[in-house]
């Protein structure tokens, strides 16, 4: 099964205070992790960047300008994904510790017949519901979990899925309205989204403990 991803780099970094996605971590770019991820895993990688970049990606990698909304730029990268390929991952350049053996459950979920495949995390503290400042309730902790990328999906699935230019906070979400069976992985406890700067120090000392490790 032909599989392809679109990493999601179209971001501005207006939390951050500018392009998180060209930081230096670790010697690279946040952006390159990624990116090697992807290529190890896939036979081919769109990158999703802001309208005027001008990165240096590699020559085998496709580049798409983004949209308005993260489900936007996911749409705009699937335009660029072959329509004979069976599998799609979706992952956030703000994402730099995931790893290709990550990759590689997600997509497997997919080929073994679900839709789609995210990474989860059982959620340790309560979760409460509130109104303002007020608790109109308490969630089933049980049930909850919480999700990252990669994300894999039956290709064909992602498709209908974005073809009404539905929005999201994932691309999962937007599978569940129609309908789609979405399976979850084990999602690793150091995946961690770059969003404010202190996570920048953050990702170096896991990235420093995984070399540690090797």
């Amino acid at each position: 099964m032909s599989v392809w991803t679109i990493v999601v780099a179209a971001g501005s970094g207006e939390r951050f205070g500018g392009p998180k996605q060209l930081m230096a971590l670790g010697g690279r770019r946040v952006l390159d992790y990624a990116l090697a991820a992807a290529a190890e895993t896939s036979d081919g990688v769109v990158v999703v960047v802001p309208a005027d970049a001008d990165w240096d990606l590699g020559g085998a990698v496709r580049s798409v300008a983004g949209g308005a909304t993260r489900s936007e730029s996911v749409r705009c990268g699937l335009a660029a994904v072959p329509d004979e390929c069976d599998v799609v991952v979706v992952h956030d350049a703000a994402r730099p510790l995931a790893d290709a053996a990550l990759f590689r459950s997600v997509i497997d979920a997919v080929r073994a017949g679900a839709d789609a495949a995210v990474p989860g995390r059982a959620i340790a503290d309560t979760v409460k519901r509130v109104e303002g400042d007020v608790v109109v309730g308490t969630e089933p902790r049980e049930s909850l979990v919480t999700v990252q990328t990669p994300q894999a999906f039956r290709a064909s699935v992602l498709r209908a899925a974005h073809g009404a230019e539905p929005e999201g906070t994932d691309d999962a979400a937007v599978v569940e309205a129609i309908g789609g069976r979405v399976v979850v992985v084990g999602g690793p406890r150091d995946n961690l989204k770059i969003t404010e700067p202190e996570d920048l120090a953050r990702a170096e000392a896991l990235i420093r403990e995984r070399e540690l490790r090797a």
